[in-house]
């Protein structure tokens, strides 16, 4: 490959994102396994998530403040679910038959930002005002203010109640839509979460797919040495869940196989536990508790998206 070809083919990853972005969203419509989504390659969706990260760290920079560590071990499953699994439409947010989406681990909305900017639901420009006086994106997501927003949410717990009223919703009056929550494996601490699975299970909420990000790292440690939750499939299948363990939540192939389980699955709700790597695509982030809630400074910064850039570059030649 000549130096301008190279220069040519990697010059901008986000400019290959956006334009097959572009090009398949005229063609969606529910693949043989039921997905909804622009229908990528794992590679395809690879790009897409290092454009995602990079959006994470543009916005906790500039915001000099936010939750990167669990956004990063989040991305895949964020693009996974904007770019690949979700009946959504950018041009049209609100649409009633939108597939839903509930952060309950609502700290960690610059990684769902970044997701809504790349998929065309507001300008990636936007994410360098993440948490600035007057910015639609605030430290935790709130529905009336930024577009692809279904629930405002940041009291850990709260979320997975949310969107298993919206799931029943949609069954009491038979509409067609998918609801998808995502908890951290720190929050499933709470009891509400619990209340919520109780209701879901004992409803057969099958148009449910819970999400726990096992990363294994909360704000104050270890989960294990904080309050260990696990054995966290178990306790899911106590409640008559349906559970799906990934071994590698950062990994798209994996990923791909569990959601269509879930898809797939009748007369339950489904329990996605996913391993994941806190800071995952950040060499000095990954696996370090102290990047739970710590934004990069202008040093940091620099290195962060130099590995992000040739993580980019290295996907282009494949």
């Amino acid at each position: 490959m000549t130096s301008l070809t190279q220069e040519l083919k990697c010059a901008s990853v986000r400019k290959c994102v956006i334009m097959t972005a572009k090009k398949r969203t005229t063609r969606v419509k529910r693949d043989k396994k039921g997905r909804k989504g622009i229908q990528m390659t794992n590679l395809e969706l690879q790009k897409t998530a290092v454009e995602v990260r990079k959006g994470i760290i543009e916005g906790t920079h500039a915001a000099k403040s936010g939750h990167p560590g669990g956004s990063l071990s989040a991305t895949e499953v964020f693009t996974y679910l904007y770019f690949e699994e979700m009946n959504i439409d950018p041009k049209n947010p609100n649409k009633a038959d939108r597939d839903r989406f509930v952060l309950s681990k609502g700290h960690t909305a610059p990684g769902l930002y970044s997701a809504l900017a790349n998929r065309g639901f507001f300008p990636v420009e936007d994410l360098k005002t993440l948490r600035h006086v007057g910015s639609h994106l605030q430290g935790h997501p709130c529905v009336a203010h930024t577009p692809g927003i279904d629930a405002s949410s940041g009291s850990l717990g709260q979320g997975i109640s949310v969107a298993t009223g919206m799931a029943l919703s949609g069954k009491l009056t038979n509409e067609p839509y998918r609801v998808y929550t995502l908890l951290g494996d720190g929050e499933i601490q709470e009891g509400q979460v619990w209340e919520a699975a109780m209701l879901a299970g004992f409803r057969k909420l099958d148009n449910l797919c819970v999400i726990v990000d096992n990363n294994n790292l909360q704000i104050d440690g270890p989960i294990t040495e904080v309050n260990s939750p696990y054995p966290i499939a178990d306790k899911f299948r106590a409640f008559n869940f349906h559970v799906v363990e990934v071994a590698d939540g950062n990994d798209f192939e994996q990923l791909r196989a569990a959601f269509d389980e879930a898809r797939a699955t009748k007369g339950a709700p489904t329990a996605i536990v996913m391993k994941t790597t806190k800071g995952k695509g950040i060499s000095f982030m990954e696996n370090q508790v102290g990047w739970h809630g710590k934004a990069p400074n202008d040093e940091q910064y620099e290195q962060a998206m130099e590995e992000l850039k040739k993580a980019g570059e290295a996907l282009c030649q494949m």
